[in-house]
């Protein structure tokens, strides 16, 4: 049991460490387009927004940039594509918690596993043995203590880990959500200057 669950603590850190960079850098990419969007908008630019958005890789930007191409449709439509862009762009700031999730629970069923094959082995050895002796059942129960031991250790950091994803994952979405009612309110200014212009 110990090969899956070596398996598991490796491919739980490098989940960790690549989604950790990912946040950053999408964190940090957000930010900065919301920041810079905002400002255009308040200066009624929208087609430098809508540039801005276009050059950025940030998830707010596709977000921003799908209201923005709809900005002469009215509120409902600019409403919706941003809606429907940010389901889109929420999978992709999800990805890889599923495999995360999916290591947290099933590293310490392994560890279990372990547990029941330790505690076999001790009930075998005990069967041959013919007599109970502390040491005919000490290996088996070592193993089993070894590798609930092991999936525990494995599962509570990358559980820690995901929830702090997920965390992390719903303040970008706020931002973007705050971000794009700025933009609708900002939309609504400039369509109500145009009007009395």
């Amino acid at each position: 049991m110990m090969y899956p669950l070596a398996f598991f603590a490796i491919a739980g850190a490098i989940i960790i460490v690549w989604k950790l960079i990912d946040l950053q850098i999408k964190g940090a990419r957000t930010r900065h387009v919301l920041s810079e969007t905002d400002q255009l908008l308040a200066e009624h630019r929208i087609q430098d927004a809508i540039r801005q958005c276009q050059e950025s890789k940030a998830p707010a930007a596709a977000i921003l940039l799908a209201g923005l191409r709809r900005h002469q449709e009215g509120t409902e439509r600019v409403m919706k594509a941003i809606e429907n862009a940010g389901l889109i762009e929420l999978a992709g700031l999800e990805r890889g918690l599923v495999w995360l999730a999916t290591l947290a629970n099933v590293a310490p069923l392994t560890g279990f596993l372990g547990t029941v094959i330790g505690m076999i082995q001790a009930f075998q050895a005990i069967e041959l043995a013919g007599e109970v002796e502390a040491t005919t059942v000490a290996g088996g129960i070592k193993v089993a203590l070894i590798t609930t031991a092991s999936g525990l250790t494995i599962a509570i950091p990358i559980n820690i880990a995901h929830n702090y994803f997920v965390t992390q994952i719903d303040r970008q979405v706020i931002e973007m959500e705050e971000s794009a009612q700025k933009m609708i309110d900002a939309l609504h200014e400039i369509e109500a200057k145009t009007r009395t212009v």
